[in-house]
């Protein structure tokens, strides 16, 4: 047996034969051949490891396809795994095998097979080459099998953690790269093991480690996994950690935004209430309180709202999202507050400081006032000569588009207190029909006005009929352009809500609408964004409260 001088090159026949050969060393001579091939067998465990490392399970399988025997009995060779780190090479190769997303029954069988030999190999040390005097250790301690293996992965992963901590505190560069590899290979070695609970300190303590080094020292596999698993409920994770992950990995953050959308795109809202807590439970609106995450989720937003060509079902996400962001941002402690330029660093920062006050911190008699300032504000930026592209102009309506609460404000002061209509028009007519191309905005103006004009001389009438509409429904029935549709349908819809006669008439009047347009999701949206907004400000209108419940219900059966 001893006579084989050098072996070739990942020679995997070799040395499967050799594993069958040795089995557990249990005679004299199979464990003097191990021994002499130990150094060999380790090189070739690292070669084996390095071409399988970035092949995934199926690839690794389909070019090795005895890989599994040969890696399950090294693992239950005693002078195998505790020679050097060939104990550790085999767990890492036993990750390579390990299917983050099995596919069928056998990548089931398989990742529990892998689960078993790194339990297996965790539970080893290199004293324990006689299984009977480990049994016999293990009771003299007072515990089954079981319970000394789970106490053993808890103090692992406590040492672990104190270890990682340490080089925290002291400085990675003292070690230099060798702590950088360290932290990599306990990276690595999770990913099979992230939804076992008792890892989950230290899943927590790797994503809140920073070195000194520019480069991110964990694995792209395990910062990957553990969003999966996060996003999939798998494992509960502190936020603090979450947003480490979100901020050290670009692609989790992306995949984590993305979900989200999925998620509220897949349900049907009956309320707004529902949108906020999915959103909350993602943590992403808290997690935007730092502005880099801010900034790439504002973006995705952006583009799902090019792709949807700007559906009201988006926006009103955009929106939800863009008040519980500004709730995380007020309720951040004043030392750790990034400034709102940090967030918004390309636009007028007037009107950003104007957007961002929430209306229920002004008094309601100051609202109209405030209105008028941002349209102010946002005329003259959109007038300016040097807002010339399309890029531009999108940039301010999306910035306008996401406080979309001051919107809805706007069309309901139109018909409740006294404005300035112009002003008020504007702003409304600006975010229904932001280019001017053609005087297709200045038309949408003067449509706006006249629809206006016509709601206020009935808004006092308290019999009111269909008939009596007739001229503001044709307005958004008897036209194909989508603003100028959009716009009455929620000056509209807020007369019917706010207006005297207008309750009697709502159900009938959005029920014409909706059936010979296609306003439902319009309409929806908008009422349960006035809903979300009465059950949120305190305002109390029991009345319109009802209607809104209502009307709601009715929508509910055609959205």
């Amino acid at each position: 047996m001893a006579q084989d001088a050098t072996v070739p090159k990942l020679n995997f026949g070799y040395w499967l034969d050799k594993a069958i050969e040795w089995g557990q060393a249990t005679t004299l001579e199979s464990q003097r051949d191990v021994c002499l091939h130990l150094p060999q067998l380790q090189e070739f465990l690292h070669q084996l490891y390095e071409t399988i490392k970035h092949s995934g399970s199926t690839v690794a399988i389909q070019q090795f396809p005895l890989i599994g025997q040969l890696l399950g009995r090294l693992c239950w060779n005693p002078f195998v795994i505790g020679y050097d780190e060939s104990q550790k090479t085999l767990m890492w190769c036993l990750c390579c095998l390990y299917s983050s997303e099995p596919q069928n029954a056998v990548e089931l069988k398989a990742n529990s097979w892998i689960r078993s030999l790194l339990c297996h190999l965790l539970s080893s040390s290199k004293w324990e080459s006689n299984e009977a005097e480990t049994s016999a250790f293990i009771s003299a301690l007072g515990y089954t099998s079981a319970d000394y293996y789970c106490h053993l992965v808890k103090n692992m992963v406590i040492s672990l953690v104190t270890e990682l901590r340490e080089h925290q505190f002291n400085g990675l560069n003292i070690q230099g790269s060798n702590s950088a590899s360290r932290v990599n290979a306990v990276s690595i070695f999770c990913v099979p093991l992230i939804t076992l609970p008792d890892l989950t300190p230290l899943l927590e303590t790797l994503l809140l480690y920073h070195g000194g080094s520019s480069k991110e020292i964990l694995s792209s596999e395990f910062l990957e996994a553990v969003n999966e698993a996060f996003l999939k409920k798998k494992i509960s994770l502190t936020e603090s950690a979450v947003f480490s992950l979100w901020l050290r990995h670009l692609p989790s953050l992306e995949k984590a935004t993305l979900h989200l959308l999925d998620q509220l795109f897949s349900i049907q809202w009956n309320s707004l209430e529902e949108v906020a807590c999915v959103l909350k439970d993602s943590l992403l609106p808290q997690a935007a309180s730092h502005p880099a995450i801010f900034r790439i989720v504002n973006e995705i937003f952006k583009n799902a709202l090019m792709e949807t060509d700007g559906t009201s079902g988006v926006m009103t996400i955009i929106q939800v999202f863009t008040q519980l962001f500004l709730q995380a941002h007020q309720n951040e402690n004043k030392q750790h507050k990034f400034p709102l330029k940090a967030y918004f660093p390309y636009h007028h920062q007037p009107l950003v400081r104007g957007l961002v006050r929430r209306p229920f911190e002004l008094p309601t008699t100051y609202w109209s006032q405030h209105l008028k300032h941002i349209s102010d504000m946002l005329k003259a930026l959109v007038e300016d000569t040097n807002v010339s592209s399309l890029t531009d102009l999108f940039e301010i309506w999306f910035l306008v588009a996401c406080f979309g609460e001051w919107l809805d404000i706007a069309a309901e002061q139109l018909l409740t207190a006294a404005v300035e209509p112009e002003a008020v028009l504007w702003l409304l007519a600006f975010y229904y029909c932001p280019k001017n191309e053609n005087q297709q905005r200045t038309q949408t103006m003067v449509e706006a006005q006249a629809v206006y004009s016509h709601l206020m001389m009935l808004f006092s009438c308290t019999d009111l009929s269909l008939k009596d509409l007739e001229a503001a429904v044709h307005r958004i029935t008897g036209t194909e352009q989508c603003w100028n549709q959009c716009l009455t349908t929620h000056l509209l819809t807020n007369f019917l809500l706010f207006s005297c006669g207008g309750h009697k008439i709502a159900q009938e009047c959005i029920y014409h609408i909706t059936k010979t347009t296609d306003t439902s999701k319009e309409v929806y949206n908008l009422l349960i964004r006035t809903a979300y907004r009465f059950n949120h400000s305190g305002e109390e209108n029991q009345r319109t409260v009802k209607l809104l419940n209502e009307l709601l219900q009715k929508l509910t059966l055609k959205v």
